[in-house]
């Protein structure tokens, strides 16, 4: 696994940001309730009387769900344990989408199975008004598959960020005002899925899912969301007011989250669509903007 862990100060810094942020968590979504299968209901099962998921992919079939509600802003988190093992060539996805077509508004979670003694990947995307092409991957700091970590989303009217257990890995600001789509328009819904991806989840596709480790497991507990469902958009999410996400506080990364973020970066990041010359001769608009 990758070497590189976090400091002390960085530790003590993380208990004090858990704890200033429980004030805003919802109370843990309940899957029957708030949420629907959407592939392979076979796959999925209920654990704590609806409160935690284990979903399951073999040779035949991945899984997935999602919720029954759209959102427009708030936050979204999910404790996740990853598959266990030799996990190369799969995926497990936690991600927001407004499910639209040409326009769709997506924000992707997606961690990259790797082989036995290799850090994890997580690769981040964020697609606004139908583009795409954001990736940006992180190799994990400790090993998502022997406890839960939480997985967050914040999404409002100034950025996106993508938290691992209150560490900031990565930031997508609004920048409309240089020209860069951003996703303020549409509802999204929440989505998780566990499928075959050994085409290109790891090393580019060349090394393969090893079936014979069959079946693969992840599991989800305190599924939080704290955010306008669409029967409160127009008439309350689309001011800032009264939106605990819209505050000051959380309209730019504060001192401790901007040197978390700084030491991801400096530490973990694997790959950057905004650093591939091949790709992107001239750097996107958004890339230049910083934190």
């Amino acid at each position: 696994m990758a070497t590189s862990r976090l400091p002390l100060f960085f530790t003590l810094s993380l208990l004090y940001l858990c704890n200033m942020l429980s004030f805003a968590m919802a109370k843990p979504a309940n899957f029957g309730r708030d949420f629907r299968v959407t592939w392979a209901g076979s796959h999925i099962t209920e654990l704590n009387n609806g409160t935690s998921l284990q979903l399951l992919l073999d040779q035949f079939s991945g899984c997935g769900f999602a919720s029954k509600n759209k959102f427009m802003f708030g936050r979204v988190s999910m404790k996740i344990k990853l598959i266990a093992g030799d996990s190369a060539g799969t995926v497990t996805a936690f991600y927001l989408s407004s499910e639209t077509d040409k326009v769709r508004d997506e924000l992707d979670f997606e961690f990259l199975g790797n082989r036995s003694g290799h850090p994890y990947t997580v690769q981040t995307n964020v697609y606004s008004h139908g583009k795409g092409d954001r990736e940006q991957r992180v190799n994990l700091w400790f090993d998502p598959s022997s406890d839960f970590h939480t997985y967050s989303i914040l999404w409002n009217h100034h950025h996106i960020v993508f938290f691992v257990d209150a560490v900031p890995i990565r930031v997508y600001k609004n920048n409309e005002a240089k020209g860069v789509p951003y996703p303020n328009a549409q509802p999204m819904g929440i989505y998780s899925t566990i499928w075959n991806a050994d085409d290109w989840a790891t090393r580019g596709g060349l090394e393969k899912i090893d079936w014979s480790r069959a079946p693969f497991y992840a599991y989800y507990k305190d599924i939080d969301i704290e955010a306008c469902s669409t029967s409160e958009w127009q008439s309350h999410c689309s001011t800032t007011a009264s939106n605990w996400w819209d505050t000051p506080s959380y309209q730019q990364l504060g001192p401790v989250q901007a040197r978390l973020y700084r030491w991801v970066r400096m530490n973990h990041i694997v790959y950057d669509y905004c650093s591939d010359k091949s790709r992107y001769p001239v750097p996107p608009t958004e890339c230049l903007a910083g934190i």
